[in-house]
């Protein structure tokens, strides 16, 4: 059919309508498989945390901040925390600070793990008030926290696994009061940091058990911080002072090691009796010595372990925050020569078995 010189501009205009629309919808297609879909802006500050849960395939990186390193006590933490690493295919981080008045420091350590997104933070408070903003940090991130030892006031960790310390002081002043017998006389009480949970709670627990001793008298009350040198210092210028002194409760391990030392330096072992709280290597000698004549002895291995555990289920649960925290108790138990060489107490005592 022949098209009229009118028919063929609107049949040329038609093709070029339709070569248009098809070049248009090309690029469309093209520009949707080519540019990813933007992502949505994070949630402002305040919203609820992002999900705990770690990507499949990774290892869970699980920061375990103790509120020192030295003790044998946090290297007996550590060596638990390392098994259930093991067991539950996580890295652990075990990093804290030297010394346990370090308060800025365990900040600073806790805030570097916050920052490099961390799955989850085992951590023991060197302050039970000064860490709940970092511990509300780390939860703003994201990131459980389970507290160990000492906890943190107000208690907004997931969890809290701890001896029950009020009940370990408790158990320390009944121990004293059996040592010293009937005849009763005056006391001192060695701390270590005012303010760290776990000193709270057992100077709190034993000065309070000491009332069912009205033969017994508290005349000294001393902080050693911590530290061996100024624990020998305190107990030296305490008995100094107090010269018909018959017992002390030393309440940490570098309080008892002090002490022990003190003790023996001014010819006092055995007549002052001693109950020291822990059972690092230095204590059990002293125990065996008779420097020492019992020990409130914890689980730190238990602790380690059971703070990791808890954090890798928190991460797998996705859970962050509990409605109110669980605290559950690990126990303490006295020790003396007397119970010494029994299984269960050597098993408590070396966890990891006995030294070689």
């Amino acid at each position: 059919m022949m098209l009229s010189g009118h028919d063929r501009p609107i049949l040329k205009n038609s093709l070029v309508r339709r070569i248009v629309g098809v070049l248009a919808a090309a690029a469309l297609a093209l520009a949707a498989l080519g540019c990813p879909k933007e992502r949505p802006a994070p949630p402002a500050a305040g919203n609820a945390p992002a999900s705990s849960t770690a990507p499949a395939g990774r290892k869970l990186q699980i920061a375990v901040v103790p509120k020192g390193t030295t003790a044998s006590f946090w290297q007996t933490v550590k060596a638990g925390a390392e098994q259930a690493g093991k067991e539950m295919n996580a890295d652990i981080i075990f990093q804290g600070p030297t010394e346990e008045t370090d308060i800025t420091g365990q900040k600073a350590i806790l805030d570097v793990q916050i920052n490099k997104k961390v799955d989850a933070i085992v951590m023991a408070a060197c302050n039970a008030q000064t860490l709940v903003p970092t511990v509300e940090k780390a939860q703003q991130h994201g990131i459980p926290v389970v507290t160990i030892d000492s906890g943190i006031d107000p208690d907004i960790s997931l969890k809290f696994i701890a001896t029950d310390n009020k009940k370990g002081g408790a158990a320390a002043a009944d121990a004293l009061a059996k040592l010293i017998g009937p005849e009763g006389g005056e006391v001192g009480l060695l701390p270590f940091v005012v303010g760290a949970g776990s000193s709270d709670d057992r100077e709190h627990g034993f000065i309070e058990q000491l009332k069912q001793y009205p033969n017994l008298k508290l005349v000294s009350k001393l902080y050693s911080e911590s530290d061996v040198n100024k624990a020998q210092e305190k107990i030296n210028a305490m008995v100094t002072a107090h010269p018909n002194i018959k017992g002390i409760f030393a309440a940490n391990q570098a309080g008892g090691v002090g002490a022990a030392q003190a003790l023996k330096m001014k010819g006092l072992a055995g007549k002052v009796k001693l109950v020291a709280y822990d059972a690092g290597d230095e204590e059990i000698a002293a125990l065996k010595a008779g420097t020492i004549q019992a020990l409130v002895v914890q689980r730190p291995f238990d602790m380690g372990y059971k703070g990791v555990k808890a954090a890798v289920e928190a991460i797998k649960a996705g859970k962050v925050k509990a409605d109110k925290p669980e605290m559950e108790d690990t126990g303490v138990t006295v020790v003396t020569m007397e119970n010494f060489n029994q299984p269960d107490i050597q098993k408590l005592l070396y966890p990891q078995g006995p030294p070689k």
